[in-house]
């Protein structure tokens, strides 16, 4: 085994710190614009999700898919879920073949706020300066990580 650099354990040679770091600055710069929508960070990805699946729902849109699909336990999605209700955003039905599924819609008003998100989307990329291309090759590069990483464990 080759050596390590002597700079291996540094905050600044972590990986994983420049993401945590990248996180919270990128939920940072979109807090004003989700304070205009009244949403949180995370109720922002559900809702961007629950949007996706009106384009393409999957089989069984249920609180157990959105968990999947966003890497949640069913511990943080159910008060994040029951807000986004208490904001008539979102409605959650149980199955009636399996009361233990629970469906997940869209208000009308959970529809209609997507419409409000584009414009401040677009101003916030355009405020920040960031180059869309490096952007898009970020994200596919943090993909790729992904995958590896899942396939660690």
């Amino acid at each position: 085994m080759s050596s390590l650099p002597v700079d291996f354990l540094k905050l600044d040679s972590q990986v994983c710190f420049k993401l945590y770091a990248a996180s919270r600055a990128v939920i940072r710069a979109y807090k004003p614009m989700l304070d205009q929508l009244g949403l949180t960070y995370p109720q922002y990805l559900a809702m961007l999700v629950l949007w996706e699946w009106q384009e393409t729902a999957p089989e069984q849109p249920t609180v157990k898919a959105l968990g999947e699909r966003l890497a949640l336990d069913s511990g943080t999605l159910t008060p994040l879920l029951k807000r986004l209700e208490q904001l008539e955003l979102v409605q959650r039905q149980r199955s009636s073949r399996d009361e233990r599924e629970v469906h997940l819609s869209l208000s009308p008003a959970g529809k209609a706020l997507r419409e409000q998100v584009g414009p401040l989307k677009a101003r916030l990329l355009c405020d920040s300066g960031v180059d869309l291309d490096r952007l898009h090759d970020l994200r596919n590069g943090l993909d790729h990580l992904l995958e590896q990483i899942k396939a660690l464990s």
